[in-house]
């Protein structure tokens, strides 16, 4: 007897070996998405100024011991919570690494990936079956935008796999049918996954804040309403697990108002999550996530809004009355729904905010994964063409996950062409003393990946440029060449290349110590441009 890639739970063969066979194919499965994860994760530099001002906090975490309150460059509090930057922190203390670098900047997003991956394998893996699981798990581990991310030292990938363990802890409580007479072991069950939900819940919150709860929440609320079961919310909501909610979640924003932090509140709260929503970050167009949807994931991502579209036309459960559908297939198409709604109110939730980005998206591949092999199992059951169909969105799968191991690399180092800002700080750092004054001057933008790899403050100056302190000044040679006049008694000491743009060091009178040797300082001051 074959067995299908497909199969649902009641109709796959119940043998040692079968079962064996398919467990054997999920742990090559998390192997190989832990290889495309982790594959050269540290080549590429911290080159893009999000990640770098991640990294700034991370280090003053690692390097300095700030946990709560951790400030960039001296002066600006964190924009996103803390639960990203303690996972590197908590990595960093396991691994007895007293550094932050490129790679394990990145691990924590990887390693919530990888997570991210298992989980929805498994959650697909008891209503949709052993292959139906494995299909699931093959497509997230293969979707360009799900691993890019992953790849990135970022809070994203942790809100994505704290959401999604919200979404599918909760649908694993709210079992499909009449509710179940509480026994012993149900009962703690429930318990148990009614605390898991609650924590995945509070944890969202410190990964990115409020939309943690917004979303996921409003998903199930509406799916409660159409499935006309909303008095079962009582099963998710009780004074307990509001309670651990609540207490993980605000916890860290508590700490914020009892220390005075208001400048931390402020920026999570205010310019960060309302500010971006009203516009005070900027606005873009309704149509703006078409593109991304439809093509940040090439060609699993066209097929998604079918999924949803067919998940979302299913009969309400409460009035359904499929006697002959399994169990494992009801508890399938409910889940469907549940996660098509999460799927249909974040897109509508984004495209209505004023400040949108691409990786707002990313909570949505794990829902994804599951629509598509629910869908494409749908269709297996068809007959052979539907079969087919299933089987080439596998070899698909594979062949993805190949193309991913061996581009994104390649992708993430020629992002960082113009040149290397680790060079660049390693010159830095050799002509100015540790206990020297260093500042910036001119700067727009925020230059967060030369900091990141300087790793120490450089405050910013303003006014004229001749009336900046004793010490040394970094600013860009276009900065230079209009302020020069007006800033006789500061040198060029030093020319580097960084990200693209010609970076000058200038020294004034007054420093302290001389760290660089006297050949170097001699040469520096007969031109302006000495090296790349």
């Amino acid at each position: 007897m074959s067995t299908p890639f497909f199969a649902g739970a009641a109709s796959a063969p119940d043998t040692r070996k079968v079962t064996l066979m398919w467990r054997v194919a999920a742990g090559a499965l998390v192997v190989a998405a832990a290889a495309v994860m982790l594959h050269r994760l540290g080549a590429a530099e911290v080159c893009g100024a999000n990640e770098a001002i991640e990294g700034t906090f991370v280090q003053q975490m690692v390097e300095h011991g700030a946990l709560l309150f951790p400030l960039e460059n001296g002066s600006a509090p964190m924009y996103k919570p803390p639960l990203f930057h303690w996972t590197a922190a908590a990595l960093d203390r396991i691994g007895h690494s007293d550094r932050v670098t490129a790679f394990n900047l990145r691990l924590p997003s990887a390693l919530y990936a990888i997570a991210g991956i298992v989980l929805t394998m498994g959650f697909a893996w008891r209503s949709l079956g052993a292959g139906g699981g494995l299909l699931a798990g093959m497509i997230l581990a293969a979707s360009f935008q799900y691993v890019s991310e992953g790849r990135v030292g970022r809070v994203d990938m942790t809100l994505c796999f704290f959401e999604t363990l919200t979404l599918m802890s909760a649908l694993w409580v709210l079992e499909p049918g009449e509710r179940v007479v509480e026994q012993p072991r149900a009962s703690a069950r429930a318990v148990a996954l009614r605390y898991v939900f609650a924590l995945a819940l509070g944890l969202g919150v410190l990964a990115k804040g409020p939309v943690a709860v917004v979303l996921p929440v409003g998903a199930i609320v509406v799916f409660l309403a159409r499935e006309r079961r909303l008095g079962e919310s009582t099963d998710l909501f009780t004074p307990g697990s509001l309670f651990v909610a609540i207490v993980t979640g605000l916890g860290w924003y508590v700490a914020c108002a009892v220390g005075r932090r208001y400048g931390f509140l402020g920026r999570q709260l205010e310019s960060e999550n309302f500010g971006r929503f009203f516009g005070a970050l900027g606005f873009m167009p309704p149509w703006y996530y078409l593109k991304p949807i439809l093509l940040n994931s090439l060609p699993l991502s066209l097929f998604v809004p079918f999924a949803v579209a067919a998940a979302l036309r299913g009969e309400p459960e409460a009035m359904a009355e499929d006697s002959v559908a399994s169990s494992a297939a009801r508890r399938a198409r409910l889940e469907a729904r549940m996660l098509a709604t999460f799927w249909l109110l974040t897109v509508l939730f984004f495209t209505v905010a004023a400040y949108k980005r691409r990786a707002y998206l990313l909570p949505l591949w794990p829902a994804s994964a599951f629509l598509l092999a629910w869908g494409a199992g749908a269709l297996a059951r068809r007959g052979t063409i539907g079969r087919a169909v299933q089987g080439a969105l596998a070899v698909s799968c594979a062949g993805l996950m190949v193309f991913n191991f061996i581009y994104l690399p390649r992708h993430e180092a020629a992002a960082c062409d113009g040149g290397s800002f680790r060079s660049a700080a390693s010159e830095i750092d050799r002509a100015v003393g540790a206990d020297e004054p260093l500042y910036l001057y001119g700067f727009a933008d925020d230059p967060a990946p030369l900091l990141f790899y300087l790793d120490r403050d450089a405050p910013r100056i303003g006014g004229k440029l001749g009336d900046a302190p004793p010490g040394y000044v970094i600013l860009r040679e276009s900065a230079w060449n209009e302020h020069q006049a007006e800033a006789l008694d500061l040198k060029p000491v030093l020319s580097v290349r960084a990200g693209g743009d010609r970076l000058l060091l200038l020294r004034r009178g007054g420093a302290v110590g001389e760290a660089r040797p006297p050949a170097l300082v001699g040469a520096c001051l007969t031109a302006p441009t000495l090296q790349e």
